[in-house]
Parts: structure tokens; sequence; C-alpha cells
């Protein structure tokens, strides 16, 4: 392993180039025209333009990825999260041009990407689902058939969505013809999707999902649990471990299933086992993501394992180093997303030249960031800016040190979500550690309203 180019952009591209530096490897960015100044260009040994600042001629172009790992001789490529990480066919093509893709096998992408599929395989595991769709459905007919057969309310996703994208709650019939299309456009515009597929809704639930790390020779583990219930319009916002609603035979049950939807699915490299909570601690599969994600920083802390450092080894034949029994979750981690948007005007994007910067620090906080003074924010992608994890010995005390990032954190330049990450560490529900996934709209919708 010599080079790897990193095809992606942001907070997660400046994280791998720092991961392959520790590992003695060469890396390459690659960047649109609005990313030219970005960090990952800076800190990259070489940076190659491969389009406009449209991700569909830059990031998501395939082609011209291929056409910079070529030109620079890399010999492995990382996708990092979102634009072509899920892609199978990105995956096959790399890997047809003698490249290694830093992520599962192709027909993994391809089993885990489709959700119905990916259900199915979890009901032959004997991991409980909740009822929905047994086949994508491509017509608003099908869709409210299967909905009275469900009963609402329901959740109506892309196929092959992700990441928050093509997913619409809908309480009856009238909003479920409301959503049908739009979630549809929006499946396929984001991932290609050919249909959407219903799922029942749990109204009060806790959105946990277990990390784990397989590698080529069959050792697969799980790294605990994340509680990402923290949510607003199905993004996540706030994470951490260990979750607060968690006993340990429900952690021990969830990672036993985790683990085995992973050995079935023939799963290599980083991923992450999604689940939904109920009222009765009982858990539901809702879908596997093959990647990396944003918030695993949380289960780096949790557990002092390096996962991206594991994600380079796994591709390049290494055994993992540790067994189930080494793993072991110390202290409390929790995460906060700082995004560029503006939260008193529905959460419009907010774009600019940053100003003045400082970064909070001190033992037991790390910030995940792109940003430096004077960089310019566009306005064309996510709008993830920084990521503030801390951990402590225990919740309360991880409680009142991102309260203390978070008085500490500086971004002059454009409107960030600052203010209402400072409050929630405040709001006496999540202090108490009883929130769930509606809990986060609730509590801004009284903060709007005064």
């Amino acid at each position: 392993m010599h080079k790897v180019l990193i095809a992606n952009r942001g907070e997660i591209a400046v994280r791998i180039i720092r991961a392959c530096k520790e590992l003695g490897i060469q890396t390459v960015a690659v960047f649109s025209t609005a990313d030219s100044e970005q960090l990952h260009v800076k800190m990259a040994d070489e940076a190659i333009c491969i389009g406009k600042e449209s991700s569909r001629e830059s990031y998501m172009n395939i082609q011209r990825i291929l056409a910079a790992a070529t030109a620079c001789g890399a010999n492995a490529i990382h996708p990092g999260y979102g634009f072509l990480a899920e892609n199978s066919q990105f995956a096959a093509i790399v890997r047809e041009c003698h490249l290694i893709f830093i992520g599962p096998e192709t027909d993994t992408l391809h089993l885990l990407g489709n959700k119905t599929h990916a259900r199915l395989l979890a009901r032959k595991c004997h991991i409980p689902i909740l009822d929905g769709s047994a086949n994508p459905i491509r017509t608003l007919e099908e869709g409210l058939a299967q909905a009275r057969d469900i009963g609402y309310p329901i959740m109506l996703k892309a196929v092959n969505g992700g990441g928050g994208k093509g997913i619409a709650i809908c309480l009856d019939e009238d909003s479920l013809k409301e959503s049908f299309f739009r979630t549809l456009e929006e499946g396929s515009r984001n991932t290609g999707s050919a249909g959407v597929y219903i799922e029942k809704y749990i109204e009060s639930a806790r959105h946990i999902e277990i990390q784990i790390l397989a590698d080529k020779q069959g050792n697969i583990v799980h790294l605990g649990e994340r509680d990402c219930s923290l949510q607003r319009k199905n993004q996540k916002v706030i994470e951490e471990c260990p979750s607060p609603y968690m006993t340990e035979t429900l952690r021990h049950q969830m990672g036993l299933a985790a683990i085995r939807l992973a050995k079935a699915a023939e799963y290599i490299n980083a991923g992450t086992v999604e689940f939904l909570v109920d009222n009765n601690n009982k858990f539901f599969f809702i879908e596997m993501n093959p990647r990396i994600q944003v918030e695993h920083p949380v289960s780096e802390w949790a557990t002092g394992i390096d996962l991206v450092k594991q994600q380079l080894l796994i591709a390049f034949d290494n055994q993992l180093p540790f067994r189930q029994g080494d793993i072991h979750v110390k202290g409390h981690t929790i995460e906060c997303r700082v995004n560029a948007e503006n939260v008193f005007a529905d959460f419009q994007p907010s774009s600019g030249v940053i100003r003045h910067l400082v970064i909070p620090g001190g033992p037991g906080v790390r910030v995940d960031t792109q940003l430096y003074s004077g960089v310019t924010i566009p306005p064309f992608y996510d709008s993830l800016l920084a990521k503030i994890i801390v951990h402590a010995p225990t919740r309360k005390e991880a409680i009142r040190k991102m309260r203390v990032a978070l008085e500490g954190l500086v971004i002059d330049g454009v409107t960030t979500n600052q203010e209402l990450l400072y409050v929630m560490m405040h709001n006496p529900i999540f202090v108490k550690g009883t929130y769930d996934t509606n809990f986060l709209t609730r509590a801004i919708q009284e903060e709007l309203n005064g």
C-alpha cells in the first residue's frame, strides 16, 4: 500500500489523510473547482481537480475519479461516506481497474444497498424487523394497498436510500399521497433508487447502531453501540456512547445480532448495523450502512480503536489485532455535529468565508473539521462543518465538558447551529437521558416558540 486516493471532501477527507499519514501512506486528494482551497487539498501529498462545483460533475463522477487515480499512480481508493461510498457499481469498476476499494466487497454493497434485500437477510438471520413491504413499490396504488395492510403511521423510504435521504413519515392516507412521488424522486436524485418501500413507524423509539469491524480472514467484532436518537428530519445531530437507555442484556443481544448479520452478508471492513428500540426493549433491524459513519469518532474514543486505520489495514489483508473479549467501552463519549445552517430560518444552509476561528481544546476534547481562518464554505455540499467529540469518565462529566467546548467554539463568517447544540446540552430531558427520536423536533419547536 503506497498511495491512497480519497474520493471525498471535507472533514472525512481530512480524517482519512491523517490516518494514512500515520501509517506512512501517500495520499491523493480530489477536488472540485469550488474546493480548491479546502484543507484536504492542502494536506494531501497530491491533489487533482476533477470537475466543476456540481457533485455530479466532480465527487460523483466515476470516470473522472478513476482517471485521477490512474494519472497519479494510486493503488487504492477510500470513498469516505456519502457520494459514492455505497455505490456497488463504483466499487466494481475500481476493482476492475486493478485498484483496491477500501470497503466491503461489491456483492455485499449491492446486497445491503437494497434495503428490501437487507430486510430479507435480517429475517433469515432471525433478527426482528418491522412490518413492511417485501419488494420495492413503484406505484402509488401499490403503496396505498401496502400501507392499509401494515397500518398507519408508516415510514416511506427509498430502496437504496441512506444518510437520512429519501424518507417520509406518513400518518394517514393523505400524507402518503402527498409524500409518495416526492420521496420517490428524492431517492432517485440522491441514490438512483428504483423504488420505495414501506415500514411500520414507531413513534417513541430509540435509534441505536452497532459498529462492527470484519477482516478478510472471517474475524468479526462489534465495538458496542452509539445512541443516535437526537435527529432532525432523519438527520443525526448528537450521538453518544454508551446509550443511557441500554441494558447489558439488550447490548449483548444487539451485538450478537449485528455480528450474525455481518457474517451472513460475508461482510468485510467497517460497517454499522442500525436498529430501532421500542418502549418494551424490543429491537428491530432497519438497515446496515456498509461504510465508515460520520459518527465513527464516538466508537473510536469509547474503545480506543482507530476505525479508519483498521479500514486501511483490513483492505490490505491484515487480520484484526483483537478479538471480541479484548474490546471494552470506557467512560462516556458525546459528539455534536456543527452545521452551517440557520436554525431560525428553517435550517437554511449558510455559506461564506470563515473570518475568525477558535477551536476548543483541553483534555478529553477532539474536533474533526476542515475549517481554518480564511477558507470559503461553498453552498454546494453537505452543511457539516465540524464534529466536537468529548470523552469523560461519566455521562454527567461528558455533558459538562461538551458545554464548555461549545462555549469555546468560535466560527465567524457563517451561521451555525452551535446555539441549538448548547441549549440541548442543558435540556432536562437530554440530561436525564430519556429522549427518543422525536425529542429534538419537539424541543426545537418549543425553543422557537419561546
